[in-house]
């Protein structure tokens, strides 16, 4: 099974992309669409959430094998530590593994409810994403990847804290990190500064969402936990009762995120996608993402 490392090991940027698990089988046939749609363009990796306060583990787990088994996709599985024992844990992950996935986000995850609100471990589980870490590292052969925060975390007390306890996940054997949503390139590049001058080698990848609609730009100020700058609202709230103009113009802000971004050499954009593959694949094609076709033969 490849490793989201060794996708990523190559001289240009590459795109990836994010799923959550379906609902009802609605939800299912939308998403096995979209996955389909994006499985021609080669993603160097694809993920599927493990859902808030790990409310959806069963529809992760199905999703994940299908794609494991059914697809030429390689899956990245999110695992969190909320409401599961050790092990409980140790279950999934040997799940995982089972179906061939060797790819895994280890998250300790929100309270289920409010993310913001008060943590309370599993009797029998763990505290902190870095004993996750440890555990799927102990327990085979696996690429593992962790959450970043170009804001910090709401509960870290400042940036050089923040920075601190990811560095403690990576060391702990994570291989990449995956940065929260943010609105500015430089909001990324001086997390990914922040990890460099402490020494860290590992990868840090800058999470993308494509802003098509006033609820995609409320949800990216709700998961960055930050206040959007003045200029992006300047630019897309007076288009919010124009659905083709504000999708529009949204797609040219990300667009030009984007172009920034692979100037500055980032390995990988990752793209969640809110389970529909249209604005992803316009925005791929436009930052020349899409890989080469190998010749047959």
């Amino acid at each position: 099974m490849t490793s989201v490392v060794e996708r990523l090991r190559g001289d240009r940027t590459a795109f990836s992309v994010e799923f959550f698990p379906p609902r009802d089988e609605a939800d299912e046939a939308i998403l096995w669409r979209s996955v389909r749609e994006l499985e021609g363009y080669d993603p160097a990796y694809m993920s599927i959430t493990y859902g808030a306060g790990g409310t959806s583990r069963d529809g992760t787990i199905r999703s994940i094998a299908r794609v494991a088994t059914e697809t030429t996709l390689v899956p990245m599985a999110h695992l969190t530590a909320v409401n599961h024992s050790v092990a409980e844990l140790r279950n999934v992950i040997g799940w995982y593994a089972a179906v061939g996935v060797r790819n895994i986000l280890a998250l300790r995850g929100d309270p289920p409810g409010d993310p913001y609100g008060e943590w309370i471990p599993h009797p029998d589980g763990l505290n902190y994403a870095e004993e996750l870490v440890e555990l799927v590292r102990s327990l085979g052969d696996f690429c593992v990847g962790v959450s970043a925060f170009p804001y910090g975390h709401p509960r870290s007390a400042d940036l050089d804290a923040d920075t601190k306890y990811l560095v403690r996940k990576l060391n702990a054997g994570a291989d990449f990190a995956i940065a929260q949503l943010f609105f500015e390139a430089d909001d990324f590049l001086r997390l990914r500064d922040r990890v460099a001058a402490t020494g860290c080698e590992a990868m840090v990848i800058p999470g993308i969402m494509p802003l098509t609609t006033p609820r995609t730009l409320r949800k990216t100020i709700e998961l960055s936990g930050a206040q959007a700058p003045r200029w992006l609202l300047d630019r897309l709230e007076p288009l919010s009762g124009d659905a083709k103009a504000f999708r529009a113009e949204g797609l040219d802000v990300v667009t030009e995120l984007g172009e920034r971004l692979i100037a500055e050499g980032v390995p990988d954009l990752h793209f969640y996608t809110f389970n529909r593959s249209k604005a992803t694949r316009e925005l791929i094609t436009r930052l020349n993402l899409v890989p080469a076709r190998v010749p047959p033969g």
